[in-house]
């Protein structure tokens, strides 16, 4: 299938998953702060790994992604009626943790910066 439109029905879905998550979801699991990274969703639109990001530690992360996966079948109804497409593809939520490793890198580059500015 044409690369773009992938590219195209990922962003929908992102968009759709993300509204959902704010307005929809009620399970306590899931913290307000969760978002949607990114989605990926197969060329034959059967699967769309969709990564979940939580501000907090790992335990919220898992907590935040069990919770999602629980409510597989709501989020699945709920995108239907949004993004009109003639099979609705199965989720996966991962969850992702690139933002707190983007927080980590930049605080080490901070150290190492510092500590050159101590040398001079």
């Amino acid at each position: 299938m044409n690369n773009k439109r992938i590219n195209r029905i990922s962003e929908e879905v992102k968009k759709a998953i993300s509204n959902i998550l704010q307005n929809g979801i009620k399970d306590p699991r899931v913290p307000d702060l969760t978002s949607i990274s990114h989605v990926d969703v197969t060329n034959d639109l059967s699967f769309a790994k969709v990564y979940v990001s939580v501000l907090g530690n790992d335990h919220d992360r898992e907590e935040a992604v069990e919770g999602l996966n629980s409510a597989k079948g709501f989020i699945k109804k709920e995108l239907a009626k949004q993004v009109k497409l003639r099979a609705m593809p199965e989720l996966i939520f991962i969850k992702d943790d690139s933002i707190e490793r983007a927080l980590e890198m930049n605080k080490l580059i901070e150290e190492v910066n510092h500590g050159n500015d101590k040398l001079d």
